[in-house]
């Protein structure tokens, strides 16, 4: 063994107790420490008062986040238990909030179906907070308890007789783990949407102090006023299809509608919990579709006997579907529920869902048929797309020699040191090239507005030249085929004007990353590069402003002096330098990392923004007119 090597006892064994282990391991238990983390905290009491209104004893969830940062659950279910536990000889409500895996849902009696059955929720929330406090009406008395970083402050306190029911829980975050405090309300706003949706007749009300904005959710027609929801901008081709039913004590819904789009919009849902990443539920779900449609293609004569069957990527261009179960003993893969393992739900959606997909497709042949004949174009289009993009993809296989000539590639090989600027123009093209650093920065200008994708399939938008000039640059395919072992940089960033065109090109752009390179999105690979908007001399010296705030602020701290202020509406306004100290030097400039905070919403907004349909576009912009800063007119 070599000196240098440390040594590894017995006493190196280390034993986290209670809640520490959440506090030395918060990822685990909420994701992150990020802003998603800061949300799966509200997500998680929440739905513990979901599972109150799941089980019939709650009709109203109030939420409200409060000026200090700290936010409030209120339920009217029927209180989280007061007394001594036998199994640990404590007040039950201390259980609760202080011992991993400690909770209600794990037998059958209390819960028959519920989204929190790791018993680490609101411990784990406890422990992450700097503060928690508890205040529950039970069996007709009021009782409380505070906690602080986890650990009770005070006893379980008895208040005396109380009227009504239910749970409040207030806390505050401990911004020592979770890194901010900035709650988004439309974010939390959404997924608060999405659960009145699945729980026909609770009321969700949110409430945001610090800014008086307030929502109230209810709705009476579950998943199937859901999809009725989604595609509200959207041509449909049909009326919801809906089906539910229990098997094996597993209850399933589903509803789903075809529209006139290419996109694709499933979301999938176990005990009211959104499963970003699917599961056995949505498999059965896609199985079952796929199956039925091309049997139904066969019997009817749509689909010749020479045709190939259809793929799940046919049968599911322009499908809005919401695919919801609640069953017992969910198994999630991870504290965070993004996806379902339970392997008998495939077989439960597949044939419940299924059967009653063939009766419907037989009992309404126009929409059925409808429904076939946009399965046969995509096959043909996929068709198409296919050849295509393998021709993109060989022409960007053969290296430098056929990289698109517009393309200024930097003299890194290494992608994870590379990264590429995606500009408008030959005059900003030109400017970022003479100021970037060769050694790890590449520049592909674009010319004038990439194609609106929104509005085309991946064969139709492979023939534009800036398309296929972006793909071949970034050599990791399009489409279903990207891979991210191929992407040829580390990082990729759109750089655009400060004016309405710039703005514009770069929802085109994102609307293109969001439709054809999601994993690019997903796993942080793409930014949105931030220019100033002003330069501001003074006494010889020049400064920058990013905002209109910012410009306000420098120009008070300079009213002793004659101000010179220079309004950006181009990229191409800078000289090379000015661009490099601005918005492409990585020690001083500014870029905003791209998410998918909720795919819905993203999914909602491009399908409004640059779809098809002009009066949810018309609305949109009288609705947020007054929100606009910069207008060129």
């Amino acid at each position: 063994m070599t000196e240098n090597v440390p040594s590894y006892t017995a006493d190196d064994i280390q034993v986290l107790e209670g809640l520490e282990a959440v506090r030395r391991r918060p990822g685990m238990y909420v994701g992150s420490t990020d802003i998603r983390g800061l949300h799966h905290l509200v997500f998680e009491v929440v739905d513990n008062s979901i599972d109150e209104a799941l089980a019939g004893a709650c009709n109203r969830i109030e939420i409200t986040i409060h000026p200090d940062s700290s936010v409030t659950v209120k339920d009217n279910g029927r209180g989280i238990p007061v007394g001594e536990n036998k199994a640990t000889g404590r007040n039950t409500l201390e259980v609760v909030h202080t011992v991993l895996h400690a909770g209600g849902k794990f037998g059958s009696g209390s819960y028959k179906v519920a989204s929190g059955l790791h018993g680490v929720g609101v411990s784990a929330v406890n422990a992450l907070s700097r503060w928690l406090e508890v205040n529950v009406v039970y069996d007709g008395r009021h009782y409380s308890q505070r906690y602080e970083r986890g650990r009770p402050v005070t006893e379980v306190i008895d208040h005396g007789p109380a009227k009504g029911h239910g749970t409040v829980t207030h806390f505050l975050p401990d911004s020592e783990i979770i890194h901010t405090l900035d709650y988004k309300f439309k974010v939390l706003g959404q997924r608060f949407h999405e659960m009145a949706f699945l729980t026909a007749g609770l009321t969700i009300y949110s409430c945001d102090e610090r800014d008086g904005s307030e929502m109230t959710y209810h709705f009476e027609g579950g998943v199937r006023s859901f999809v009725h929801y989604l595609n509200r901008t959207r041509k449909r081709i049909h009326e919801p299809f809906f089906v539910e039913g229990d098997v094996e004590g597993t209850h399933v819904e589903v509803a789903m509608q075809y529209t006139d789009g290419y996109t694709e919009s499933v979301f999938s849902f176990a005990n009211n919990i959104n499963t970003v990443d699917g599961g056995t539920h949505l498999t059965g779900f896609r199985s079952a579709l796929t199956r039925g449609l091309n049997d139904f293609a066969r019997r009817s004569s749509l689909l010749k006997k020479e045709e190939e069957n259809f793929t799940g990527e046919d049968v599911r261009e322009g499908l809005t579907a919401i695919v919801s179960v609640k069953l017992p003993e969910p198994q999630f893969e991870s504290q965070t529920k993004a996806k379902l393992g339970n392997a008998e739900v495939t077989g439960q959606v597949a044939n419940l869902f299924g059967e009653a997909l063939n009766k419907w497709l037989e009992q309404n042949p126009r929409d059925a048929t409808a429904i076939i004949r946009k399965s046969l174009t995509a096959s043909r289009a996929r068709a198409a797309a296919r050849q295509a993009r393998e021709l993109v993809v060989r022409k960007s296989a053969l290296e430098s020699n056929t990289l698109p000539g517009k393309l200024a590639d930097c003299s890194e090989r290494s992608p994870q040191r590379s990264e590429l600027f995606i500009v408008e123009g030959d005059s900003a093209g030109g400017s970022a090239k003479q100021g970037r650093d060769r050694r790890f920065q590449a520049i592909l200008p674009l010319r004038g507005k990439i194609l609106n994708i929104e509005k085309a399939r991946l064969d139709s938008a492979l023939k534009n030249n800036e398309i296929k000039a972006l793909v071949q640059a970034l050599g990791c395919g399009i489409g279903e085929a990207v891979s991210l072992d191929s992407l040829r940089y580390n990082k990729i960033v759109i750089m655009t004007d400060a004016d309405v065109d710039g703005a514009h090109i770069t929802t085109l752009l994102l609307t293109f990353f969001y439709r054809f390179m999601e994993p690019l999105i997903t796993n942080g690979r793409l930014y949105l590069a931030q220019p100033p908007l002003y330069k501001l001399s003074a006494g010889g010296k020049a400064q920058y402003a990013y905002s209109e705030q910012e410009k306000d602020a420098l120009v008070a701290q300079l009213t002793n002096r004659t101000v010179g202020i220079q309004r950006y509406k181009g990229l191409g306004e800078m000289n090379p330098e000015q661009l490099w100290e601005t918005t492409m030097d990585p020690e001083r400039r500014i870029i905003l990392q791209m998410t998918l905070e909720d795919a819905e919403v993203a999914d909602q907004t491009f399908e409004m923004l640059m779809g098809n349909e002009v009066p949810p576009r018309r609305k949109f912009i009288q609705t947020h007119a007054k929100e606009v800063e910069n207008l060129d007119v």
